[in-house]
């Protein structure tokens, strides 16, 4: 599975869970944001990772301090163009097989 295709089996999985896509893979000068969600009055940003094996701590494992820091600016960047600040949260669905079928997600990855 390639990352388009694990970016729409998580946004797939997250709208059968009720939340609701407002953009995908928005991009700024600080990095890129997999999917942004509505999760009711939650802006939920979303990090997508898909590893086929679990060395090294798989998926999860991935989304080191480095890669928190550029979520967190890229999202301030987009929160910058809304009229009004929401109340937001960083999730985390984790794909830890080749197919799609182990699927995990974590509400409140890690704060900002």
């Amino acid at each position: 599975m390639k990352g388009p295709d694990a970016e729409k089996l998580a946004a797939e999985f997250l709208q059968r869970q009720g939340l609701q896509l407002v953009a995908h893979n928005y991009r700024s000068r600080f990095g890129e944001i997999d999917l942004i969600m509505q999760d009711g009055s939650v802006l939920v940003f979303v990090e997508v990772r898909q590893r086929s094996r679990a060395d090294y701590g798989g998926a999860a494992a991935s989304i080191d301090a480095r890669k928190q820091q550029k979520l967190i600016r890229t999202a301030q960047h987009y929160l910058a163009q809304l009229h009004h600040m929401p109340p937001c949260r960083f999730d985390a669905l984790l794909i830890d097989d080749r197919d799609g079928h182990h699927v995990q997600w974590l509400k409140n990855a890690f704060d900002a």
